[in-house]
């Protein structure tokens, strides 16, 4: 189908503004996070802190719905930003609060360390620490750390199923899933249909990606790492139940759609959806559909997180 109208509309509000990769990376850093809605959806609580990483001590936020107890399920959430900005702040604490209030459950939103001052697998690293963390801590988080999800947006998705497969790798705790939103799993060569199709004019370019991975990548052998790029794993069997949330007009879809395919090959229970019209990062923009891929997402966690 065409182009939502919302999104043309938006599009065009952008057009001529320089690319994610045209833009110096300080305000790069200082003006996307700001896109988006913010974080008005109220909860019982939100506290900050920080968790020893492996590079140093990594800041999150911790959130507790209205109607609290002992023992609630835990999101694990990692924002998005292409490995190179991005934080805790904005959009991701709009997503943050609607999961803690609706599903309902605890939500530890992670900050990570950020390429190119530091390069993969450094914010794999901090993802995976933070999952340890979270576990050794359950009882002081009151989290029940048999129910577990790990989630994110764009590269927080590589992230999450970086975190996923590592995991299953060190025989780590049993996850109950994976919440990939428009997940960036797969390397930008070869060229996928839609990273052609989609290469200008779509919110997120070709030239972006190629970029977000120039800075994340020592260098471009590590394409070929399952751990930096989740979809060259050589196999998925096993990874905890997965819901993949892909964008009709996103350069990365074809990559989130042959992911969640590749799972559900062998024989992870996977549920996706490509929501039409829509290009990538549409749930930061305040739209009918974004709430719709929002509740859809609420109601995979709930789902996921009962007893």
């Amino acid at each position: 189908m065409p182009l939502a109208p919302e999104i043309a509309a938006l599009l065009e509000r952008m057009r001529g503004q320089p690319q994610m990769h045209q833009t110096p990376l300080a305000q790069l850093r200082q003006t996307r996070p700001r896109l988006g809605a913010q974080g008005t959806h109220p909860v019982g609580q939100v506290l900050e802190g920080s968790l020893p990483g492996p590079g140093g001590p990594l800041g999150y936020r911790l959130y507790s719905p209205s109607q609290d107890g002992e023992q609630l399920g835990l999101v694990i959430l990692l924002h998005g930003g292409g490995f190179v900005f991005g934080s805790v702040d904005g959009y991701y604490d709009h997503v943050a609060r609607v999961l803690c209030q609706d599903a309902p459950c605890r939500v530890l939103s992670l900050d990570y360390r950020l390429a190119p001052e530091n390069k993969f697998p450094a914010a794999s690293d901090d993802a995976l620490a933070g999952l340890r963390w979270a576990v050794a801590q359950a009882k002081a988080l009151r989290i029940d750390p048999e129910r577990i999800i790990i989630a994110g947006g764009s590269a927080g998705a590589n992230l999450a199923a970086a975190t996923a497969l590592r995991n299953r790798d060190e025989q780590g705790p049993a996850l109950r899933g994976q919440l990939l939103w428009y997940p960036m799993v797969d390397y930008h060569s070869p060229a996928s249909s839609s990273s052609l199709a989609f290469a200008e004019g779509y919110y997120l370019t070709r030239a972006d990606t190629l970029w977000f991975w120039q800075q994340y990548l020592n260098d471009a052998s590590e394409a070929e790492n399952p751990y930096a790029v989740p979809l060259k794993a050589s196999s998925l069997s096993g990874l905890p139940p997965a819901l993949v949330i892909a964008a009709e007009y996103d350069p990365l879809r074809d990559g989130a759609l042959a992911y969640a395919q590749a799972m559900s090959a062998q024989g992870v229970d996977v549920q996706q959806t490509c929501f039409a019209g829509m290009v990538h990062g549409f749930m930061a923009f305040p739209t009918p559909v974004a709430d719709q891929a929002l509740q859809q997402s609420v109601r995979w966690v709930r789902e996921r997180l009962q007893d």
